[in-house]
């Protein structure tokens, strides 16, 4: 599942290709992507003729803010991504709602799994969506200060990767930041987080900043079914940064310890055995 870097690449690309220009035409070729809307002509109506604003981003939900008052809210799910195409070559086979521009070519919303979503609601209506009531704040947000995130880790007693994923305290971060995070700051992925020293905390708390806008700068991470790419197709290369996800086996880069994976939930976690305590 792309996570905040991901997310935020691709809310940087739209701002750069997208705000100022009007929406021509929708095409919605899978309704279950629409399926908040009781019809493809509300989801439609609501976007056709309008021109793109402003573009947002609240965790893993980017808004696509619009002149007629309207806001569309994407989210990727598991697998989707968003293509800006000439419109010249033929849509690629998971292509599910098509959004023409009225100055010439297409922003695509591509989903294989099908998990993610488009709906549009009114701008003054954000706060009533279910899913956005509960995002935290954003870990990159200059509101999102040393204060509030050591209050945030001490007063739960939560292992760290559980509290660093819980997207009511910290918004965006996923399966493979939070390996790398801890990795980063040294901690081991089941530490209780109130038995955390100051000093961890703030390793921490760096780590979780550091690591993240790597991940932006790298373009983020594209894995090998290669489902994740920016919004002009390219992949991030992230991926050959990572020092513990997906390097079960090899040798840590500190210490050079094998890497270790643990079954966690129905998920894997990786880290050092010897690094991180």
């Amino acid at each position: 599942m792309p996570e905040l870097p991901e997310v935020e690449v691709i809310r940087r690309d739209l701002e750069r290709d997208a705000i100022g220009r009007r929406i021509k035409e929708v095409q919605v070729k899978l309704p279950r992507i629409i399926r908040r809307h009781k019809t493809k002509k509300e989801f439609t109506d609501a976007l056709t003729g309008a021109k793109i604003t402003r573009i947002d981003r609240r965790g893993k939900y980017i808004l696509c803010y619009l002149d007629n008052g309207q806001v569309l809210v994407m989210h990727l799910g598991m697998s989707g991504r968003i293509e800006r195409s000439t419109g010249r070559k033929a849509p690629e086979k998971h292509t599910h709602v098509v959004l023409k521009l009225q100055t010439g070519g297409e922003l695509r919303f591509i989903d294989m799994r099908q998990f993610g979503e488009l709906f549009v609601t009114a701008g003054d209506g954000l706060d009533g969506v279910k899913e956005l009531q509960h995002i935290a704040l954003d870990p990159l947000a200059d509101s999102f200060t040393w204060q509030i995130f050591s209050e945030i880790v001490s007063s739960r007693k939560m292992k760290l990767k559980t509290l660093l994923m819980d997207q009511k305290f910290i918004s965006g971060i996923g399966n493979i930041y939070s390996d790398e995070i801890l990795w980063a700051a040294g901690l081991r992925y089941e530490r209780p987080s109130d038995q955390l020293t100051s000093q961890e905390m703030r390793r921490l708390y760096r780590a979780m900043q550091e690591v993240l806008q790597e991940g932006i700068r790298h373009g983020g991470v594209t894995l090998e079914d290669e489902t994740y790419r920016n919004l002009y197709g390219k992949q991030g290369e992230f991926q050959e940064h990572l020092k513990v996800y997906g390097q079960e086996g090899r040798p840590c880069r500190r210490c050079r310890t094998p890497i270790v994976r643990d079954r966690w939930g129905n998920r894997s976690t990786y880290y050092c055995p010897q690094c991180q305590v």
